[in-house]
């Protein structure tokens, strides 16, 4: 038995402005579709941040609605949970629900197992972290029923374990039910697999499908798993998708011609334009010379980006003029600021990503909740 693990699809996602960046993000997912449906897999799970915002537009939904109504139609069925990004304060009813009432898909974010096939499959929605300890009992319950279950064990989560990353880690291994055959992770955008001594099975990040804002611009290899659970073992086979280059230089002002003269080498064949940033270091810089010598490569890629990199005395980390959006450096320049752990997660994973999506009215619903829980804890 074969299936695909696909996650952070992020959907709607619009970089730069650019359409043929939206497009990348759709024809990406459907190369993940077309994909399953040749290798003729039993079943597919997204593991949530199906779409990049709760309430996405309606060529985000109609692709994803083709996306399952073709992996239908060849006898694929497919379960889903929902990622931070699928979630609305302010909306009662999220989008992907809807697939579920068509029965395109099977929605199993609540933590109910179900038997599919002889496979027990088991999924929780974007836990936040405050709300962790309410899940021990949830945990605790499934993990006995996967104990007794005789075939294989799934189980879905859109969580960040701190083993894969120390800053965006809500929960530990150490905290998942144990007796599952293969743990089928979604939240963190690079691709990992990590085999416990005290788990049964391997804890799988596929990754982003695509590069997203969050990640910078950098060569990255993106794509999804199949998984083969026809032994004892589930064994998870990287299938990498044809994503758009994306490349990141440094280089010294007075290097910067011969360095264009060599982006220019070896971007010069591909068939789909890359993304390029140029990182200038230096003194005596003049903006139109690099404005001149990034001109260069126009024809060449979808969009070129430069910056200037200086170094702070008080401070041995190298600071950008228009600083790189990486997750783990804005939470330790967030603790650094608000002297506090707690107020730059709650800062850069709940409020940064609703403010960036343009939610205003659901930033206001995340602030005022966390305020009456601030004021309730006060009180106790």
């Amino acid at each position: 038995m074969l299936f695909s693990h696909i996650s952070d699809m992020h959907l709607g996602l619009v970089q730069y402005g650019s359409e043929e960046r939206a497009q990348d993000v759709y024809d990406v997912f459907n190369q993940a579709i077309d994909t399953s449906i040749k290798d003729h897999v039993d079943f597919v799970i997204f593991a949530g941040d199906i779409f990049h915002v709760p309430n996405p537009n309606g060529t985000a939904i109609i692709q994803m609605a083709n996306g399952l109504k073709r992996l239908k139609e060849n006898n694929i069925d497919s379960f889903f949970i929902l990622g931070e990004h699928d979630i609305s304060r302010i909306r009662s009813t999220p989008i992907p629900y809807v697939y579920h009432n068509l029965e395109f898909s099977k929605y199993i974010g609540q933590g109910n197992p179900i038997e599919y096939k002889g496979v027990l499959i088991a999924g929780f929605d974007k836990i936040r972290k405050s709300e962790i300890p309410q899940y021990e009992s949830k945990f605790a319950e499934i993990d006995k029923i996967a104990q007794v279950h005789s075939g294989h064990k799934i189980l879905v989560l859109h969580q960040g374990i701190t083993e894969f990353n120390k800053f965006a880690g809500e929960l530990q291994s150490t905290d998942l039910p144990k007796n599952f055959t293969y743990y089928a992770m979604g939240h963190l955008h690079d691709t990992d697999i990590k085999q416990f001594n005290h788990l049964n099975g391997p804890v799988v990040y596929p990754g982003s499908i695509e590069l997203t804002t969050s990640e910078g611009i950098k060569e990255a290899k993106k794509g999804f798993f199949e998984v083969d659970i026809s032994g004892k073992d589930a064994t998870p086979k990287w299938i990498e998708l044809d994503t758009r280059p994306q490349f990141s230089f440094k280089t010294e002002y007075q290097e910067l011609s011969k360095t264009i003269d060599e982006i220019s080498e070896k971007i010069k064949d591909f068939t789909k334009k890359p993304i390029v940033e140029v990182i200038i270091k230096g003194g005596n810089i003049e903006t139109d010379h690099i404005q001149a010598q990034i001109a260069r490569l126009n024809s060449m890629v979808l969009r070129c980006f430069w910056r200037i990199s200086t170094k702070q005395v008080s401070d041995s980390s190298v600071f950008l003029d228009r600083p790189n959006i990486i997750d783990d450096e804005m939470f330790r320049l967030s603790v650094d600021v608000l002297g506090s752990e707690q107020a730059a997660s709650f800062a850069i994973k709940e409020l940064l990503p609703v403010l960036s999506s343009g939610e205003i009215k659901e930033a206001s619903e995340i602030i005022i909740e966390n305020f009456e829980k601030f004021k309730k804890e006060k009180k106790q």
